[in-house]
């Protein structure tokens, strides 16, 4: 039992004060910066202002990152209002909305860009960044998040943790932002679910530990990898005990009021507190420290009035009627500040408050309680004083941000790259230290642009030129930070893309360009201030860049200069719709409309479909429906006609591991087909993939991509760190080949209890032998898909097999790159002929990848399967005319005859094999009151959705349900939910996975029982997944097998006239 008396706690030594408050062991600084990412180092403020530049050293970079609704800009308002030169009325703060100036964002009530505001909070500068909460809008989140050192993270005090909140926390923690955390919406918990104070501060409780679960959750993923790099770097038991120092588990939370990093809030009213708050104002009463007090105000700590004494959990007589501090000292006073309107005079006369007479006499009660509330504990006050005491200055930022901006690159010196390698090396330390001398070298990272009014800009600023911007009337701005150096208008620079390589002379040519700034802004929420010249640590805006950057780059003063690394978005854009305008003259304008807006949304994917037709890809529903709305009164400024959404599909089979058991065996089917002369025997089989495996090659598909186009080791490991996929010592090439033989694992765990252990000993013996034998990746080189090469031994009298080459499997080492020539000295047979074969392997690649692009069912890429394609070439049976190289094939040339019965029979053995449709699903979370229950589950069942769970949600009236929802049934799901609920259920939709639909497209009955319900078949209705099949077909006018004619005979009418 822990035990303070109040006469004694400003003296309590700080071990005492440790075992007050403290339930984790006290960590070193340097400890703590190696090991928690999101909780750098504290410094004191005023000591560092005086040791380094005091203009860096007081300024502050902040994004505020929220579930949907949640009150990130009425937050904001507030902010604006207090410290943000008077462009809002304090009257207006919340309602305004001043950060949503786009009139699709002032309709729907939500935020769909993050944009900037300059605040100055008394001598620290203050760059806030507003971001959306929607789903839609993710994209939105990252570009915010990059330009940003901390993160004002809001939760619902009400609705707690959602599935945006996961998302945003993830989202910082992948940028290594310190984050704060803001309870809103106290007021509702008093006035709408009239909690009690305990009940309250039982909620309270509930959503920091989950916060900080999540945040835990981030913690354990780095220090488990941390743990397998040492092991597998460790040559002995021995060796790498010394290395568990660096990555032992740091159990404290991140959030912790005694802190001072969480805030307790109501945003729409104006008033926000801390923990220190209180502190200071019971310190002179209780004569104590405010700092002591201030450790024990959150947690299981009990005051007792008689002995003035703090004690623990175990130091009370009734523990069930106890009240911890936060519950006696803070919530029980504000509870009866709300119930009892006396006691708002005491508050008024008690803290000298001076608020206006007319205010106190509004007949409103809560208007009165509002006002007093406001300058009693101020947020704005609140809230930036938490940001300049718990959040980095970008001196300090951007040293522990560094290794997740522009990762360690280790080059070799070969002489020649020398002076490019120091250069570099040079301009990261420079960014490591945000160096803002004039001498330093000048580094700026771009991480969107976005287009404004040409008439928004100040006046003398409207560029004279026949550009694009110039006819559509929108100007495009580049939303950057100054990480090194100083940036100047009118300065040149060089732009450098993802793909640059200063080592390389050919990337100088390719992904290098040089520019001229013309314009730098300073900017206030829509408008825009000029400025001269800005110092590395602040948020710009860049006029100038239109013509040279798509979406992001990075601006630097020297070529010799690593890009930085790209950013991660959490969802990939799956809502497509083809594209074209009303009058077929207005193409020209269409065209340079898609190109603009291309630029203009960081998440938007424009293409031309294998139709001709243009295709936009957006995040989902109101994301599309903002594009499209641009398109028309914006950028194209024409009518549209959009089609209906494009849902993509993916085709697969059947299959298990006993099926694969078969396979392996060589009992499997296979199919045959041979070319139009004859000379080309191909057998093809095919089997089915483990899902871990086949959803690891699709999420690997970009550092596939790198491993097979030969990138080096270093800029594999930088490029993967950047992306947050493995460890910062990880080497990416064994980390995805210790994740392939996981996957294999995982998928043999979940059937072990029905195989016995010598099969499951040849099964992973047989998946060895696959791996060395990957011949290559499909579609597009990096699919979820394999193509082997023939297993050895395999002959056909008289012909010749083509090989191939274990090539994937080389450049993953999972194969020597001597094993593909041990086999060639084997086989006597014509040098001709062998010959043709080598020449012949890129038509079986290509026939590969073209049946994997487009399957037998819909011609939708194919899902998860592995190809052995054995090619037989036999020779020439006219001996004349064997000598003339390039004699003339009646059924054309023989290297497409090869490639088309390749596609052939890859594309029959699949529909032998009983071919499945797979299709996207949205995680789907719901929210609604107990009554409307039955429509909502009304609705789901209509859009074939599986609900997962249902909880009613503690402490109100609304149930929360988990569903899963396919993507072909969720548009208009929103609006008809809705409309079925009266506008009181809300849903919110993330794209999860794949599923296989079980149902078999070209079902006919067979047994006894499918025969007596059905027939003959010919009633049978069609099932999801032939609908789904013919409505894919339909669209790109593929043969669809459907009656045409219902019924053959003459119409009948009721008139006699005939």
């Amino acid at each position: 039992m822990t035990e303070i008396s109040i006469e004694k706690i400003g003296k309590v030594s700080s071990e005492e004060e440790q075992g007050v408050t403290s339930r984790s062991p006290t960590i070193d600084a340097t400890e703590m910066q190696n090991k928690q990412q999101f909780l750098p180092e504290k410094k004191d403020d005023s000591s560092n202002s005086e040791e380094t530049s005091s203009e860096q050293k007081l300024v502050r970079n902040i994004c505020i990152l929220a579930h949907v609704d949640h009150g990130k800009t009425t937050l904001a308002d507030h902010l604006i209002a207090s410290y943000g030169g008077g462009v809002l009325h304090p009257k207006q703060a919340g309602k305004l909305r001043f950060m949503d100036y786009l009139d699709e964002e002032q309709r729907r009530a939500i935020t769909m860009k993050s944009s900037s505001i300059a605040l100055q909070f008394k001598k620290y500068s203050v760059n806030l960044i507003d971001s959306p909460g929607h789903m839609d809008f993710c994209s939105e989140v990252s570009t915010a998040a990059r330009l940003s050192d901390g993160a004002l993270v809001l939760v619902d005090a009400v609705e707690g943790v959602h599935i945006q909140t996961h998302a945003v926390l993830r989202q910082a923690w992948i940028e290594k932002l310190t984050p704060c955390l803001v309870l809103n919406k106290v007021d509702r918990l008093i006035c709408e679910l009239k909690l009690s104070p305990m009940e309250a501060y039982n909620r309270l409780l509930r959503i920091i530990h989950e916060v900080n679960g999540i945040v835990s959750a981030y913690k354990s993923e780095k220090y488990l990898s941390d743990v397998d790099s040492l092991l597998s770097v460790a040559p002995s038991g021995d060796a790498g005990d010394d290395n568990y120092e660096f990555v032992e588990d740091d159990e404290e939370d991140t959030f912790q009021p005694q802190k001072g990093n969480v805030v307790f809030a109501s945003a729409l009213d104006g008033w926000g507190f801390r923990i220190c708050d209180f502190a200071e104002i019971y310190a002179s009463k209780l004569g104590a420290s405010a700092a002591t007090l201030q450790r024990a105000l959150w947690g299981p700590r009990y005051f007792i009035p008689k002995t003035k004494m703090i004690v623990g959990k175990k130091g009370i007589n009734n523990a069930a009627n106890a009240k911890p501090m936060f519950v006696q000292f803070i919530l029980d006073y504000l509870w009866k500040v709300f119930e009892d309107r006396g006691n708002i005079e005491k508050v008024i006369k008690s803290f000298n408050l001076s608020i206006p007479s007319r205010e106190l006499q509004n007949k409103d009660s809560k208007a009165v309680l509002q006002a007093v509330m406001s300058r009693w504990l101020p947020l704005s006050d609140t809230i930036l004083s938490m940001v300049v005491e718990c959040m980095p200055d970008p001196v300090t930022a951007q040293t522990f941000r560094i290794s997740r901006l522009l990762p360690k690159r280790d080059s070799f010196d070969d002489g020649d790259s020398s002076d490019v390698l120091s250069e570099a090396e040079l301009v990261r330390e420079s960014v490591e230290t945000c160096n803002s001398s004039p001498d330093a070298p000048c580094v700026v990272f771009v991480s969107k642009m976005f287009a404004v009014p040409m008439k928004m800009l100040p006046r003398g600023e409207i560029p004279n030129n026949s550009t694009d911007e110039g006819e559509t009337g929108e100007c495009f701005l580049a939303f950057a930070r100054i990480f090194s150096g100083v940036l100047f208008a009118g300065q040149r620079v060089f732009v450098l893309s993802a793909l640059h390589d200063p080592l390389i002379m050919e990337s100088r040519q390719k992904h290098v360009q040089e520019a001229e700034l013309q314009s730098l802004y300073l900017m206030m929420g829509q408008g825009l201030t000029p400025v001269t010249s800005v110092k590395a640590g602040n948020i710009v805006a860049i006029r100038g860049l239109s013509q040279h950057i798509l979406k992001t780059a990075t601006l630097s003063s020297t070529v010799n200069c690593w890009p930085f690394s790209s950013m991660v978005f959490q969802v990939a854009p799956m809502l497509k719709v083809a594209i074209e305008p009303s009058d077929p003259a207005d193409i020209g304008a269409l065209m340079k409309g898609l190109r603009l807006l291309n630029r203009a949304d960081p998440f938007v994917e424009v293409t031309v479909s294998a139709r001709g037709e243009h295709v936009l890809a957006a995040a989902g529903e109101v994301h599309l429906e903002r594009c499209v709305k641009d398109l028309k009164e914006r950028f194209a400024k024409v009518n549209l006609e959009v089609s209906p959404p494009l849902v993509s599909f993916k085709e697969t089979i059947e299959g298990n591991i006993l099926e694969n058991l078969k396979w392996f065996s060589g009992s499997s089917d296979y199919v045959e087909k041979t070319t139009a002369n004859g000379r080309c025997v191909v057998r093809v089989q095919v089997m089915k993939l483990p899902a871990p495996l086949t959803k690891l090659l699709d999420e690997s598909s970009e550092l596939l991509g790198d491993i097979i186009g030969g990138k080096s080791k270093q800029a594999l490991k930088s490029l993967e760190t950047s992306r947050g996929i493995i460890a910062e010592d990880e080497n990416p090439i064994e980390a995805l080949k210790k994740r392939m033989m996981d996957a294999v694992e995982s998928d043999l765990s979940s059937e072990t209890a029905e195989m016995e252990r010598d099969r499951v000993e040849k099964y992973r013996t047989m998946w060895k032998d696959v791996f060395e034998r990957i011949w290559a990746l499909g579609p597009r080189q990096v699919g979820p898909n394999i193509l082997l090469t023939p297993a050895r031994g395999k002959k056909m009298e008289g012909s010749v097999l083509i090989k191939g080459s274990p090539y994937v499997s080389q450049k993953l080492g999972l194969a020597d790159k001597s094993d593909a020539s041990t086999e060639s000295s084997s086989s006597i047979a014509d040098e001709t002929l062998l010959k043709e074969a080598e020449s012949l392997e890129s038509s079986v690649l290509s026939g590969f990848q073209i049946a994997t692009s487009a399957g037998p069912l819909c011609d939708e890429p194919v899902w998860g399967l592995a190809f052995i394609v054995e090619a037989f070439i036999s020779p020439v049976e006219d001996n004349d005319n064997s000598n003339t190289p390039h004699q003339v094939e009646p059924y054309g040339v023989f290297t497409g005859q090869v490639m088309t019965a390749v596609k052939e029979a890859c594309r029959a053995a699949v529909l032998q094999r009983k071919p499945r449709l797979v299709e996207a699903l949205y995680f789907c979370e719901l929210n609604t009151p107990t009554e409307h229950l039955g429509s909502m589950y009304a609705v789901l069942s209509r859009r074939r959705a599986r609900v997962l769970k249902e909880e009613m949600q503690e402490g109100s009236p609304l149930f929360s349900v988990h569903a899963y929802v396919p993507v072909s049934e969720s548009f208009g799901f929103a609006d008809e939910l809705r409309r079925w609920t009266s506008g009181a259920a809300s849903a919110l939709l993330v794209l999860s996975h794949w599923e296989t639909l079980g149902e078999d497209p070209f079902f006919v009955p067979k047994t006894e029982e499918e025969l007596e319900e059905y027939g003959d078949g010919s009633s049978v209705v069609q099932n999801t997944a032939r609908k789904l099949v013919d409505g894919v077909r339909r669209r790109k006018g593929l043969a669809v097998e459907e009656k045409v004619v219902q019924h053959a005979t003459k119409q009948r009418t009721l008139a006699r006239k005939v």
